[in-house]
């Protein structure tokens, strides 16, 4: 893990208690959430950019692969 910041976070009980995962407690479930979020927001930015990215080569070009199999 990266560098760690102490937070103070108000939770609704029940959406916290439907929110973790077996024996998860408040913290580790808490980190999950946010690193989940983070994930999303990463990938709705990355579909924001569809369709608006030219590339010169093929998929297989940038792996290094030429067209023989």
């Amino acid at each position: 893990m990266g560098e760690m910041r102490k937070i103070t976070v108000d939770v609704d009980a029940k959406v916290l208690e439907a929110a973790r995962e077996g024996d998860a407690g408040v913290a580790e479930t808490v980190r999950q959430a946010l690193e989940r979020q983070a994930r999303a927001l990463a990938w709705k930015r990355l579909l924001a950019l569809r369709g608006k990215v030219k590339f010169d080569m093929t998929w297989q070009e940038m792996r290094g692969k030429d067209d023989e199999d």
